[in-house]
Order: C-alpha cells, then structure tokens, then sequence
C-alpha cells in the first residue's frame, strides 16, 4: 500500500498529537480498502493540563457518529486514561455503565460520546491507535482458518482473540488476555 502522507496537508491540522490524529484519522477514512463508510476508531494518548493545571492522561477518542473521513478535532472524546484502565480491571460491567462511566470521565462534557471501544484503545499500548475493518485483514480473518492465516502473516506479533461483542466484553477480553500473554 502506498503511503498518501502529505507534508503540507499535514501541516495545515497543526503540528500538536490531536491535529496530527485528525490528518491521519482522515487519511484512513477516505480510503475504501482500510474503512468501511463511517466504520473504524482512531485515537491518540495525550498529556495535557485540565482546567485547574494539573497535568491529566488522557485517551482522545473518535466520538460516536463521526465519521473517518471528515472528523475535526471536536469529533474526538477526551476521556481520562486512569479512569478507562480502572473500568479494564472490572471483572463485568453492563454496557450502559460503561458509557455512563466514559462520559462522567470526559474532561469535555460537550464531546461526543466517546466509542465503545475507549477501554480497548486505552489498554492498547500504542499512543495512537488506529481501529479499522480492511479489505485485506477481513480476507485473512473471515473464514474457518482465519487465525491460522493470521498466524502465518503476522506469527507471535498480534493477539488473537476469538469474535465476542464490541465494547466492555470485548476490552475485557483483550486485556486478560495480553496479561496472561505477557506473562506466559
């Protein structure tokens, strides 16, 4: 795939972590093979102060209803990362508390509702996350030996994890299941 970075295209959303998510959010978005219309997440980890000063961790994640291809930095919900690994560590939690809980956790009560996958990217090691349904990983993934396949490509590099529902299960069962990886 060829790379449709562009210096001064990039410049023009600033050069600060959100406006460079934003650039490259789009960037993913206007491309058919990597999102599917509107489909996909994307989000950057960021230190910044809250009103008071003090320094906060923060997860900006694309807010529900924005689309890929034109988000504007208003499309992403700051939600504190403390608050998002807490939420990793329960052993339940229904998936009305979890947007409860996201939203009690944005820095910005205007914002989006934050995705459903905020926990994910949050326990994501990553300080950007990109969150896509590609033409080729879909290929790979969509058939009775997929985990095979994708064993094959990418060997011990990715975490597999069988299909369950997006959102709390989902987060919950990538994060036990990176700890016992990590640990094994």
């Amino acid at each position: 795939m060829q790379s449709l970075w562009n210096d001064q295209e990039a410049a023009s959303f600033g050069a600060d972590l959100l406006g460079q998510r934003v650039y490259t959010s789009r960037l993913l978005g206007r491309n058919p093979q990597l999102v599917l219309h509107g489909g996909g997440n994307t989000s950057v980890k960021i230190e910044e102060n809250d009103f008071f000063g003090e320094p906060v961790s923060l997860c900006y994640v694309k807010g529900s209803g924005w689309d890929l291809a034109t988000i504007e930095r208003g499309g992403f919900a700051p939600v504190r990362m403390n608050a998002l690994m807490k939420m990793a560590e329960l052993r339940s939690m229904t998936d009305e508390d979890m947007v409860l809980q996201q939203r009690a956790a944005m820095t910005n009560p205007n914002a989006p509702a934050a995705s459903i996958e905020a926990i994910l990217h949050a326990i994501l090691p990553f300080r950007f996350v990109d969150h896509t349904h590609a033409n080729a990983i879909s290929a790979l993934t969509c058939h009775a030996e997929g985990e095979a396949r994708v064993r094959e490509v990418f060997g011990s590099r990715v975490l597999t994890v069988p299909y369950v529902m997006p959102g709390f299960i989902l987060a919950k069962t990538v994060y036990d299941s990176s700890k016992v990886a990590t640990q094994g």
